[in-house]
This record gives C-alpha cells, structure tokens and sequence, in this order.
C-alpha cells in the first residue's frame, strides 16, 4: 500500500467522471474543514495481508491527524501511486473495514465515491506534518 496523507484546512470535491461500469451512479458535491486526507492506492500484494495493512493504514492516519489536532479524516482511493492494483473489491473492503475502525475509535471518517474522478477544491498549510508519504 502506499499512502499520500495531507492534512487540509479545506477540502472539497465533486464527482466528474465515472471510471468503472459496475458501481453505482453517484453525483456528490462535499465539503469539509480541518481533516486529514489518505490518498490510499491498495496494491496487489495487500490482499495476502489485509489485517495488518488495514492496522498499518489506521495507525498512520491516527498519527498524522493528532499531529494536527483533528478527528477528522477523508478515505480517498488514489490508484496512482504504483502499478500494481488490487482488485476493486479489495480495495472497497479495506477502505470500509478502516472506516468503521477509525468510527469505533472517535473518529469522523469519509470515503470519496470510489471508482470515480473527482474535481478536487484542496487547502493545505505550509507546515512540515501537512504531507506525509508512507509505503505500507
């Protein structure tokens, strides 16, 4: 897995294009404030170790966000960070699996529509822990 998280003071987005014919139509329109985003690309050798990449994935993202003192964090799936993909139904599994960990433990946690492109609206400070890169 790698993992591109950056904390925002803005970020919005809209669903543009649909990359994939089997999941549902979406047509979103979101905004949120003081949120940590992990740009999340699951590659195809996770799906050997999901537990322990979905831990790794949650403890880095837990970490960034009490950096900066939010409980807020965006699950965007971003297939652009290597060549090899895990297959969708994987990568939709891991993201809800560390969705709903991420809520068990207090936090405020959002997917993107995933198998789309989406129009981004992004604002991030020019701080050392506002972007982080990590290969899980």
């Amino acid at each position: 897995m790698k993992l591109l998280m950056i904390y925002a003071d803005h970020f919005g987005y809209q669903t543009a294009l649909k990359t994939l014919p089997d999941i549902p139509d979406v047509a979103k329109n979101e905004t949120i404030e003081n949120a940590v985003l992990g740009f999340i690309h699951v590659e195809e050798k996770d799906s050997e170790n999901q537990g322990k990449v979905i831990t790794k994935l949650i403890k880095n993202l837990k970490w960034l966000a009490g950096k900066n003192n939010t409980k807020k964090i965006v699950l965007h799936s971003f297939s652009h960070l290597s060549n090899s993909k895990a297959e969708p139904e994987i990568v939709v599994d891991v993201f809800d699996q560390s969705e709903q960990r991420l809520k068990d433990s207090g936090y405020e946690v959002s997917q993107t529509p995933f198998g789309y492109f989406l129009a981004l609206d992004l604002k991030a400070p020019g701080t050392p822990l506002a972007r982080v890169f990590k290969d899980i």
